[in-house]
């Protein structure tokens, strides 16, 4: 008994736990290529879990500033680290505090004032157009420094106690602002104040990152501006966290109400549709192998299939294949010779015209049922002339039994 005969034998009971088998191997698999694909992100991420964004203050990536914190809290600063305006203005409420922001552009114009209002000094590490406008009236950014180590040369004591540093973004001071570290038609430092309390601008990204802070005096003068209280808030605004109104409607707010109940009601109609006119696969029928088919089931069934397809031509290529298999075995012209050789010897043994016989067996292309029973008719016309030719007096038995 085969394999495929006792696979197939319902009475062999090893259909099941076959199935079992393939089952199980198939979730094996699965979950291995699950595990895989967990420990390969892991991996993956494993050198980037503690970097986030740029001067952020846990992140130990090139443009985090976890190293400035830790040199904060070994000089004894107190650095805290908040993610919201609620938590800022919370943690500034317990005390004279230097509050470190980068930018705050998700929060409207009083939000982030509100905010900073409640510091007893502020560090902008990262401040753009609109921080400046607020907070150092007059003042602007002024493009990018070229890269080269500048002096203070200010009266700011921090910057003169820091040294030289190499500034990225550079401001232009509005009245009554101090700026430090001139280069490139700019300032690479603001120092002013707001109802009495100090408020510095400086690009972080090019001095406080892991990166740059060993470089030059930016260690120093990070230190020099942040340490000036005991204790430090560190706020990384977030985009989530605004109170900025948007006043666009969205799609949802512009679409009628009733398209949301139609497109769920088109999409069951299609799932609903699907189910019912899809394919559907029954049971296995279980057959006991091998099976045997008549010829004449495979011949009947071509024939339907040329019938429904009303496929002329090919039905009739199929009958001029039989009918040149059978010529040439009567003319002695073997199973390699061409249609053409065939047709010639025939017409050459009957008598018949070669142009006509070339037809019947080549030429001529039938369109329509019609056409194809003629066609069958000559060549059967045809088959009997060579025949009786080739073999009289088998044709003269035929006739005389009919």
């Amino acid at each position: 008994m085969t394999a495929a005969t006792v696979a197939a034998d319902p009475a062999s009971g090893t259909t099941a736990p076959s199935r079992r088998r393939r089952v199980t191997a198939w979730i094996a698999i699965a979950a291995v290529l699950i595990g895989v694909g967990i420990a390969g992100t892991a991996l993956a991420g494993l050198g980037r879990w503690s970097e986030r964004n740029v001067l952020d203050p846990e992140s130990a990536g090139p443009t985090g500033a976890r190293a400035l914190v830790e040199i904060l809290r070994d000089r004894g600063v107190d650095v805290t680290v908040v993610r919201d305006r609620a938590a800022a203005r919370e943690a500034l409420q317990r005390g004279a505090a230097t509050l470190v922001v980068p930018d705050a552009p998700s929060l409207s114009d009083d939000g982030f004032t509100a905010v900073t209002d409640a510091a007893a000094d502020v560090v902008l590490i990262d401040p753009r157009a609109r921080t400046l406008r607020l907070l150092l009236p007059g003042s602007s950014t002024s493009g990018v420094g070229p890269g080269t180590v500048v002096d203070g040369a200010c009266a700011l004591a921090a910057a003169e106690r820091a040294g030289g540093v190499a500034p990225g973004a550079i401001y232009q001071s509005g009245a009554g602002i101090d700026a430090c570290y001139p280069t490139g038609g700019g300032y690479g430092l603001l120092s002013g104040t707001r109802d009495g309390r100090p408020l510095t601008a400086v690009d972080g990204r090019a001095l406080f990152t892991n990166e740059h802070l060993a470089e030059n005096g930016n260690a120093a003068l990070a230190v020099n501006l942040m340490g000036r209280h005991p204790t430090v808030i560190w706020w990384m605004p977030t985009l989530t966290d605004t109170d900025l109104n948007d006043g666009d409607p969205s799609l949802g707010e512009l679409t009628p109400p009733w398209v949301s109940p139609v497109i769920v009601l088109l999409l069951a109609s299609g799932v609903a549709a699907a189910i019912w006119r899809g394919r559907r696969f029954g049971a296995l029928v279980a057959e006991r192998l091998p099976v045997t088919v008549r010829a004449g089931e495979t011949t009947e069934g071509r024939a339907r299939l040329y019938a429904h397809a009303r496929d002329a031509l090919h039905a009739a290529d199929q009958l001029r294949i039989g009918a040149l298999s059978r010529l040439a075995a009567l003319l002695g012209l073997g199973p390699q010779a061409a249609a053409g050789e065939i047709a010639d010897a025939a017409a050459a043994r009957t008598g018949w015209d070669r142009g006509a016989v070339r037809g019947i067996l080549i030429d001529e292309t039938p369109r329509t049922d019609a056409d194809l029973a003629e066609l069958h008719r000559r060549l059967k016309d045809l088959e009997r002339a060579v025949h009786v030719r080739v073999r009289p007096e088998t044709a003269r038995d035929e006739r005389t039994t009919r």
